[in-house]
């Protein structure tokens, strides 16, 4: 039989593996008695383990939830994945909890064994944000997690929005808390305007008490990513689609085009020639992003985008001519 700390270990191993198990399932796959587990798991108690007792013929236990966080216990893969989300959310601006990752990260690799430790400083994870002309403003954490707590228990949100507070506040129905481009959004159902909207959770100020429970309203198209995606490049299209999408042919490897498409498909057509499928929120706006990769190009479709070149032409040798003209 192994050690009383030892079998503690794994019976605490065992319970986080899964919902329910029984006292004669446990005593079985750590080969001691009945009695034994009883007594170990009123040990695992006393050490602040939420151990229910689960009725049934057979009786067993259940690990809850608690008052108090107790130590908890990873395998090897579950260590590796913890610390790199800690290390994105340490490294991720805006959202008031990368002290807290920072922290939670530091306590994670004290007491990380050696064989972990090393895998770990292998692979260090930045999260890097993209260059904008104003920061994002911060967050409070005690703000998103009362607003995802509200989203989870489906409870109807008031909130002050960007004012004052003289106004009389919105009321939501929140359903996801989404982050993009540096910033945290809520996506909700607004009541007062009877349509869905994104509001930024930093011109938030929410109000106490929530208000009531909600049935939750199907979001347009059923997915969350392809909606905000959609409504952020303004084409009011639930599919996350461009409104506007054309395909060239460029002189160019594909590899090279590929490193500065950040979205689009590129596809190699030979080793000097590809195809590249970009979207954007206009015809010219799409016209120009393809003419910045400097290479020969040619309109596959549709017309709208050959009409964008011709367009773009124009002006730019009007923007030409007119500097020339200043000489």
């Amino acid at each position: 039989m192994p050690k009383t700390s030892a079998r503690l270990l794994a019976l605490l191993s065992l319970l986080q593996t899964r919902r329910d198990w029984s006292g004669a399932a446990l005593a079985d796959r750590l080969d001691v008695s009945l009695r034994t587990v009883r007594r170990d798991v009123d040990r695992l108690r006393e050490l602040g383990y939420p151990i229910a007792a689960v009725k049934g013929p057979e009786g067993g236990y259940r690990l809850s939830a608690g008052t108090e966080l107790p130590p908890l216990l990873f395998d090897d893969d579950q260590a590796v994945a913890l610390t790199v989300a800690l290390q994105i959310a340490a490294t991720t601006p805006g959202s008031g909890l990368a002290e807290a990752a920072e922290r939670a990260l530091n306590t994670i690799r004290q007491v990380m064994p050696s064989r972990l430790r090393h895998r770990i400083t292998a692979l260090d994870v930045t999260a890097v944000e993209r260059p904008t002309t104003r920061p994002a403003e911060p967050v409070d954490g005690g703000a998103l997690l009362s607003i995802s707590a509200a989203v989870r228990a489906r409870e109807i949100l008031r909130f002050d929005y960007g004012s004052d507070g003289t106004k009389p506040p919105r009321r939501a129905e929140p359903h996801h808390v989404i982050t993009w481009d540096g910033r945290w959004y809520l996506v909700a159902w607004d009541l007062d305007r009877d349509d869905w909207r994104t509001f930024r959770v930093d011109r938030m100020s929410l109000r106490t008490p929530n208000g009531p429970r909600f049935t939750p309203r199907a979001l347009p198209g059923g997915d969350v990513a392809a909606y905000v995606t959609g409504v952020f490049r303004g084409s009011g299209d639930p599919s996350g689609d461009w409104p506007c999408q054309g395909t060239v042919l460029l002189d160019l490897p594909a590899a090279t085009v590929a490193r500065y498409t950040r979205e689009g498909l590129v596809e190699q057509i030979t080793p000097d020639r590809c195809r590249l499928t970009l979207g954007s929120w206009s015809w010219p706006s799409l016209a120009a992003a393809i003419a910045r990769y400097d290479a020969d190009i040619h309109v596959v479709g549709p017309d709208e985008l050959a009409d964008a070149f011709a367009y773009l032409a124009r002006r730019f040798a009007r923007a030409a001519a007119g500097h020339t003209a200043t000489r």
